[in-house]
């Protein structure tokens, strides 16, 4: 990989991966610069729309075994069958041999990335994979940190750097590209059931649209 960014190239299933830093119980309590349940239905949101698009996951947490906490039980759930780079002490991801090495192995040049915390675990993971090549999207609201002012100066940051900041449903929107095609109706779904819980009127549209596809 030679290019450091590529900010108008849309998200493809074929390209993208998701990486997840640190949603642990504990650093969940800290989140302060957004409501820690919003920040949650996210996440897990995004955990559906990888399996709905056979997106590769990879999934780090940072020193578990202590007041860190483990990983969400429902993310843990939610994608049983990835391992979980345990990081004993690099703060920046990448970092770790063992995490970097995964994404590596996802083939993939596209990270979609999101964690706790915004400023840190998510922001240097994000600037170290701009450094090496990939196409990065922060997805900010499946992200959270201890202020908003944080939270900001990490946009900032990472917006200068080359990082596409982006959020959960227009990740998923541009995974999707066309309501038409497969995946259309399990989008709306997960929207109406994770990121945008008042949007159920999407699942008929979505509904309408594929079979007047199947019928055309």
């Amino acid at each position: 990989m030679t290019s450091t960014a590529y900010p108008t190239v849309r998200l493809s299933r074929d390209r993208a991966a998701l990486v997840l830093v640190d949603h642990q119980v504990g650093l969940l309590l800290g989140v302060h610069d957004q409501d820690q349940e919003n920040l949650r239905r996210n996440v897990i949101a995004l955990a559906k729309m990888a399996a709905a698009y056979q997106l590769p996951v990879v999934l780090t947490t940072s020193a578990d075994d202590g007041p860190n906490g483990a990983l969400l039980p429902e993310l843990a759930a939610e994608l049983p069958n990835v391992t979980v780079v345990r990081r004993p002490g690099e703060i920046d991801a990448f970092d770790n041999a063992e995490f970097a090495a995964a994404v590596q192995a996802t083939g993939r040049d596209q990270l979609i990335i999101a964690g706790i915390s915004t400023d840190v675990c998510v922001a240097f993971a994000a600037l170290s994979a701009v450094a090496a090549g990939y196409q990065v999207h922060a997805v900010l609201d499946a992200s959270g940190t201890w202020s908003a002012l944080a939270s900001q100066a990490a946009a900032h940051r990472m917006g200068n750097a080359g990082v596409v900041l982006n959020g959960t449903v227009a990740v998923g929107a541009e995974l999707q590209s066309d309501w038409r095609h497969d995946g259309g109706q399990q989008l709306a779904e997960l929207y109406a059931g994770y990121a945008i819980p008042f949007y159920n009127s999407l699942i008929s549209y979505a509904a309408r649209n594929a079979q007047l596809a199947a019928q055309s």
